[in-house]
């Protein structure tokens, strides 16, 4: 384990393993750096594989108050322990996370993305959200982690039977642990809907990926954000979903990230 100190002076840990250009992962939610591991070692061979624990998360710091900026900052400190510019995979809202970095400029070269999470153009999925949030602060607020982290797994479609054997689990304490992390999740995606102004300054080679078997809903974002991004594309994994296979997402994500291509200056976009 390596650990830097990002621009507020919280320490982040990460991993490096590897050789080759450099990459850097960023987890989505309930995740730490230990989630990485299996695809980090495919892709190991290829690239210098930067995996972190988010703040909050596994064996980095938390500074309050929490603010995307910070994360933003965090981000670009791994990088610049990479050698100062990296490509990045970010999965789940992990991928809305380096959105953000991508377009406030932090030294990313490319950027692949799995399945971020927004909702699509839909004013009660876009209700939703915001009602998904208000309840999580409200059982973050008052100590109920365990509450909260089924409250997630209800949003993103587990059935309840299968919660209520993972409460029971012993892996269950670990989530909890991480229970407060999503409320940060959930600063990053915003009010849930597509960014418009934010990927229309992406100004890097951008891959967006979903699952073929994942639900309709987070296949079309993916298309939709892949033809809003100004150097764009979209690819879909046959029969995969959400909990894609790393067996299956490694040789995508190699042959993009190395693609010798040149980036393009960006264009103005509209997200329809």
């Amino acid at each position: 384990m390596h650990t830097v100190l990002s621009a507020d002076g919280t320490r982040i840990a990460y991993d490096r393993s590897g050789s080759g250009p450099a990459l850097v992962y960023v987890t989505g939610a309930l995740c730490d750096r230990s989630t990485d591991k299996p695809l980090a070692a495919l892709l190991a061979p290829y690239f210098t594989v930067l995996t972190y624990d988010r703040r909050g998360r596994g064996d980095s710091g938390d500074t309050a108050p929490y603010q995307v900026e910070r994360e933003v900052e965090d981000l670009a400190a791994v990088i610049a322990e990479a050698g100062g510019s990296a490509s990045v995979y970010g999965m789940s809202s992990g991928a809305a996370l380096a959105l953000h970095a991508a377009a406030q400029g932090v030294a990313i070269t490319r950027l692949a993305l799995f399945e971020p999470p927004y909702s699509p153009d839909d004013e009660e999925r876009l209700t939703q959200a915001r009602a998904y949030a208000a309840r999580l602060g409200e059982l973050l607020t008052a100590g109920r982690r365990g509450d909260a982290v089924e409250l997630f797994m209800t949003t993103v479609g587990l059935p309840a039977e299968l919660i209520g054997q993972m409460r029971g689990a012993p892996m269950w304490p670990a989530l909890e642990a991480l229970a407060p992390t999503l409320a940060y999740d959930a600063a990053v995606m915003g009010n849930s809907a597509l960014p418009a102004e934010l990927v229309a300054q992406v100004g890097v080679p951008a891959l967006v990926a979903d699952g073929g078997a994942s639900p309709a809903w987070l296949r079309d974002t993916a298309r939709r954000l892949a033809g809003a991004l100004p150097q764009g594309r979209h690819r879909t994994l046959a029969g995969q979903t959400h909990d894609v296979d790393p067996q299956a997402l490694a040789p995508v994500l190699r042959e993009f990230l190395s693609d010798p291509a040149p980036a393009r200056p960006p264009s103005a976009v509209k997200i329809r």
